[in-house]
């Protein structure tokens, strides 16, 4: 599932996605939010709770609920649904009730890609097909980068096996 939802950026020109791209950079994913230790959803601050998941925990759905928070744009989050299976009900969210948000589906990746470089926040949401496993959301980030570039980077590495093989 891609969406896309106007974030208080997006006026559809490329400076907007520029503006989104530092904005997000801000948020320093991947220092502030670090794989296996408990966090509370709306800060970058670590709860202490202990996690008991199998695999490495990456608190998708939180950051992508505390960042369009901090946009301007609601997508499901706590306390309408706890943090254990967000990913999953962010999805089923998004299907059903995201348009009333001001969330649209998107047709395909490059469709997503030219949404986020006009600033608009664009998610991309996978829906594990057990249900008692946890999915996958993430912000498309605004960028120039090509198709063989972005898979040269291996963009998702420390996801493998969750995406379905086409």
């Amino acid at each position: 599932m891609l969406a896309a939802a106007s974030a208080g950026l997006a006026s559809g020109d490329r400076t907007d996605g520029h503006r989104l791209g530092q904005f997000l950079d801000g948020l320093q994913v991947e220092g502030r939010w670090p794989a296996g230790v408990g966090m509370a959803w709306e800060s970058d601050i670590p709860d202490g709770k202990v996690e008991h998941f199998e695999g490495k925990h990456t608190h998708c759905s939180a950051f992508v609920a505390s960042a369009a928070k901090q946009l301007g744009v609601y997508v499901l989050r706590p306390p309408e649904h706890g943090q254990t299976l967000l990913a999953n009900a962010q999805y089923d969210w998004l299907h059903d009730k995201g348009g009333a948000f001001g969330w649209s589906p998107l047709p395909d990746g490059r469709e997503a890609q030219r949404a986020a470089n006009r600033g608009f926040l664009v998610v991309v949401a996978y829906k594990n097909h057990n249900d008692s496993k946890p999915g996958h959301i993430a912000i498309v980030r605004p960028s120039g980068k090509s198709k063989d570039q972005i898979l040269a980077a291996r963009a998702c590495a420390d996801h493998t096996g969750r995406w379905p093989k086409p």
